[in-house]
Formats: C-alpha cells, sequence, structure tokens
C-alpha cells in the first residue's frame, strides 16, 4: 500500500482526476493529449496545496527593535495566488501588510513567506487575510497590524455573473484597528495623500 504524504494521497488524486475527465464525456483514447493530464494535474495540486503540510510553516525571521524603531513598518505589492475553496478556481492578487512594532521586527521576506504559507491551500480570501494578519500578532506581537488583500477572482470571472472586479479584503489589530489607523494603507492599499 503506498505511503500517503502530509499533503494527501498522490495516487488517489490522480485516480480523482482522471475520473472526472471521462465524467466529463473525454476520452483519453481519442484525445492522447489527455493521458498525462491525471498525474500532471495530481502534481499541480500537491505543489499549489503545499500550505497544507505543517511541515511547510515557514520559519520567520525576527529581530529585536532599535531604540527609536517605533514607526510603522509597510511591505506593499506583494503578488499572491490561491484556489477559491468554493470552486477550486485561482484568485489572485497583491497584499500589503503594516505593523507596529512592538520589541521585535521582522525579516523582510517574513510577511511574503507567510503569505505564501497561507495562501497555498483552498482559501476564501478573507480568511486569508486574517490568517496572515493573526500570525504576524502571534509571533511579533506588535502594538497593531494591518493587512489588506486586493484579488481578482476567475470563479466570479468565469461563471456565474461573469464580470471582472477587484474584492478588497481588511483585517486590523491591535492598534492599527482605531479610527485614526483605518486608513494607514488608504483606499486599496495605498498610501493616504
Amino acid at each position: 500500500m503506498p505511503e500517503r504524504s502530509r499533503r494527501g494521497d498522490p495516487e488517489a488524486a490522480r485516480r480523482a482526476v482522471a475520473d472526472l475527465i471521462r465524467a466529463l464525456g473525454l476520452d483519453p483514447a481519442t484525445e492522447p493529449e489527455l493521458a498525462g493530464t491525471p498525474a500532471r494535474v495530481a502534481e499541480l495540486y500537491a505543489e499549489i496545496f503545499a500550505g497544507l503540510d505543517p511541515g511547510a510553516e515557514p520559519t520567520l525571521a525576527t529581530f529585536p527593535r532599535p531604540a527609536g524603531g517605533e514607526d510603522l513598518v509597510v511591505v506593499r505589492d506583494l503578488p499572491f495566488h490561491s484556489l477559491c475553496v468554493h470552486h477550486f478556481v485561482p484568485f489572485f492578487g497583491r497584499a500589503h501588510v503594516a505593523y507596529l512594532p512592538g520589541e521585535r521586527l521582522l525579516g523582510i521576506s517574513g510577511a511574503a513567506r507567510l503569505l505564501e504559507f497561507y495562501a497555498r491551500r483552498p482559501q476564501l480570501q478573507e480568511r486569508l487575510t486574517a490568517q496572515v494578519a493573526d500570525h504576524l500578532v502571534g509571533v511579533l506581537e506588535p502594538r497593531g497590524v494591518a493587512v489588506v488583500l486586493e484579488a481578482r477572482h476567475l470563479c466570479m470571472e468565469m461563471r456565474g455573473v461573469r464580470r471582472r472586479g477587484r474584492v478588497e479584503t481588511r483585517a486590523t489589530r491591535g492598534l492599527l484597528s482605531a479610527p485614526e489607523w483605518r486608513g494607514v494603507l488608504g483606499p486599496g492599499g495605498r498610501r493616504p495623500r
């Protein structure tokens, strides 16, 4: 019996894709380019759902905050992609992460690593936004955190209303939840003018 990986059962995924191909009325015998599709799709899903593997959680480097280093730290325009948990089609966009440091600063790539970890699983944009914010609170114990995600959802563009639009979600914690900080990343994650 094959050993299951932490991310699931690759052979079962391959069989499920082969069944889906047949259920859609496609025949690999008459469309030979479909022959390797079940294995390719199973490998694709294993890669894009790598965030389901608890061992994939990034170790985030933190550093003591230097004296006087109490100002807002902002990381803008982090690209991300994920799959909608409802339809298993992509949503993608940019993230903006801000925090008011406590005693520790996050390593420069930390926000990107954290975003990637939580995005690599079937997701809701709202949950992804909150997971990044909550993880930063747990690791840094900052005075405040704000995370803004702006994304296009192919489930909205390819089916149903079939319109292109951008969904924005925000999660604020600590001092950045206070009214005077709510616009810290401005409309659409941009700096207020």
